[in-house]
C-alpha cells in the first residue's frame, strides 16, 4: 500500500511513510470489509461516516509538517485512523467525534493496540478542546462549509490547520490555514476532496 499508493504518488516525509507502513489499517475497518482495508478509496465505518483513503491520511498528515513534538487537535475522530497515524508522528493527540458510539470504540481500539498518546472524547469538534488549546496542528476530518472560529483561536501561532471546505453533495477544496507569530492567519487551496459533511454546532 505505501510503496504504490502513498510513496509513488508523491508523499515524501519519512516519519509520515513509516507511521503508514506501521499503523494496522485493517483493525479499523469493520470486519466484513477488512480484505478491502488497504485499497486506496474510503470506507464506511457505520452511521453514514468514512475512513478516509489512505493517500489522503498521509496527505493531509504531511501537510501538517510535524517533528514529534507536536500537540494536535483532530476533528472527527471516526475509526480512530487519523489519529493513530498522527500520534506515530506528533507527540499527543486530542480528537472529538460527536458520534458517542464511533468516540468509545475508537477510543477502545486504540487502547487494545496501545496508542497511549491519544486522547478520544465524545462531542461537537467544531468548539475544538480548549482545555488543551493551543495545539500546534489542527486536522478537520469532514467538510464544513467555513473554518470554525473556535479552532482558529486554539491554532497556536506558527500552526498549522487541514480541512476541506465545501458543499456536502459537490467536490470540496482541502484548505492549507496556517498563523504567523503575529495571529495573521492565510488561508491556501490545496487539492478538490470529497469528505463526509461536519455535523453540529
Amino acid at each position: 500500500m505505501v510503496k504504490y499508493q502513498i510513496e509513488g504518488r508523491g508523499i515524501r516525509d519519512r516519519a509520515v511513510l513509516d507511521a503508514m507502513n506501521e499503523v494496522p489499517r485493517h483493525l479499523f475497518v469493520p470486519n466484513k470489509l477488512r480484505h478491502r482495508a488497504y485499497n486506496d478509496y474510503p470506507l464506511p465505518i457505520g452511521l453514514g461516516q468514512t475512513i478516509s483513503q489512505p493517500y489522503i491520511v498521509a496527505f493531509m498528515t504531511e501537510l501538517l509538517q510535524l517533528n514529534g513534538k507536536e500537540k494536535i487537535f483532530e476533528l472527527g475522530t471516526g475509526s480512530g485512523y487519523q489519529a493513530a497515524v498522527a500520534s506515530r508522528v506528533a507527540k499527543e493527540v486530542f480528537t472529538v467525534e460527536i458520534y458517542s458510539e464511533l468516540a468509545r470504540s475508537a477510543a477502545k481500539r486504540l487502547k487494545a493496540i496501545d496508542y497511549k498518546n491519544i486522547h478520544v472524547r465524545d462531542g461537537d469538534g467544531y468548539y475544538g478542546w480548549e482545555s488543551e488549546a493551543p495545539f500546534d496542528a489542527i486536522i478537520v476530518t469532514a467538510a464544513a462549509d467555513h473554518i470554525p472560529p473556535p479552532l482558529i483561536e486554539q491554532l497556536a501561532p506558527g500552526g498549522r490547520l487541514v480541512i476541506p471546505l465545501g458543499g456536502p453533495f459537490s467536490v470540496q477544496q482541502l484548505i492549507l490555514v496556517t498563523k504567523d507569530s503575529k495571529g495573521r492567519v492565510m488561508e491556501k487551496p490545496i487539492i478538490p476532496v470529497r469528505f463526509v459533511p461536519l455535523l453540529g454546532h
